[in-house]
């Protein structure tokens, strides 16, 4: 498992754990990230919904020279049409029915660090205008404010998709989206991460169990294997609420096939069908190790046979030796 580092980020500090990116195609993203971070340019970050976006534009900020600058972050989808302009510049006092005092947007306080707009598609078309002419200059006025406030900010975007339908429906400003496109880093889902998802399940487990006070879980070749064969349409966000539940209800046991949710065990065995591995049909991911994927159609195999390691073998066509090297090199309790 990655370490978890302690970053300090304007008012306080926080652990933040550093992504997972064993499969190939991470690997590229990363290298991306890593080249561009150093350069204060415009990055957008598309990717569907709980694949992590919100973590790559974390990272980025982590590598780039603003590290020591706070990183704000504002989902766009969440925030009322009628007080997105007062949340993203702030207000003065007596600037609307209900502004008592001046409020600071989240442009503000990101002075010398970053601002991460997510779901920047949802954001009012009125307001646009005014977030390019900030991007232009650097410089905001408050909701009802008459004096101009410079800060010096770096912008990354996120979108589940990217804007080009929306600029053509007349949804998002054309000079906007040329403006904060700059350099995209696509996020593949999680389905297509397969050596991600051992570690990405350690790592979870250990911050889910630590953040509830409990003992640790244990998974079982039969569970892991599930796991794997599920598709995953909710990426990493669904994952972590699967483990969480598992973390809350078996602190300290084994977590078996039968304790994954229903519907989890049934899309893995509809993606891993009775005799798919005699056949050689289960699929594994092609940017993972070799090594990862022979561990994955043995535990698919094992999850079939119902953990009988001699069936199993029989199956494969391989030793009962093999099986159990394969198991005992593995990266999950049995």
């Amino acid at each position: 498992m990655r370490a978890a580092k302690r970053s300090a980020r304007g008012s306080g500090s926080h652990v933040v754990f550093e992504p997972i990116m064993r499969s190939r195609s991470m690997r590229e993203v990363d290298r991306t990230l890593r080249a561009i971070a150093p350069r204060d340019v415009s990055v957008s970050i598309v990717g569907e919904s709980g694949t992590g976006k919100e973590v790559l534009a974390r990272r980025l900020h982590d590598l780039s020279s603003r590290r020591s600058g706070p990183f704000i972050p504002l989902n766009c989808a969440a925030v009322p049409e009628a007080l997105f302009e007062s949340e993203l510049f702030g207000h003065e006092k007596g600037s609307f029915t209900g502004a008592t005092e001046r409020m600071r947007g989240k442009i503000e306080p990101a002075h010398g660090g970053t601002l991460f707009l997510d779901e920047i598609g949802d954001m009012p078309l009125a307001v646009q205008s005014k977030v390019l002419r900030f991007l232009e200059n650097q410089k905001f006025m408050r909701v009802g404010g008459s004096e101009k406030v410079s800060v010096d900010v770096r912008i990354v975007s996120a979108t589940l998709r990217p804007l080009d339908d929306e600029v053509k429906a007349g949804r998002f400003r054309a000079d906007l989206y040329y403006r904060i496109q700059g350099i995209q880093l696509e996020v593949p889902p999680l389905r297509q991460r397969g050596a991600d998802l051992v570690p990405l399940v350690r790592q979870l487990l250990a911050q889910l169990s630590a953040r509830h006070g409990l003992e640790p879980v244990r998974m079982s070749r039969q569970a892991l294997a599930l796991l794997r064969g599920h598709p995953w349409p909710g990426n990493i966000r669904e994952l972590r609420n699967v483990l969480e539940l598992l973390a809350v209800l078996r602190p300290g046991r084994r977590v078996r096939a039968e304790d994954l949710p229903a519907a989890l065990r049934a899309n893995a065995r509809g993606a891993v069908p009775t005799g798919a591995a005699a056949q050689g049909s289960v699929e594994v991911p092609l940017d993972q190790p070799l090594s990862d994927s022979i561990a994955q159609i043995i535990a698919a195999t094992l999850a079939l046979e119902n953990g009988n390691r001699t069936r199993a073998a029989r199956r494969l066509g391989i030793s009962t030796r093999t099986v159990q090297r394969h198991l005992s090199a593995g990266e999950l309790e049995g």
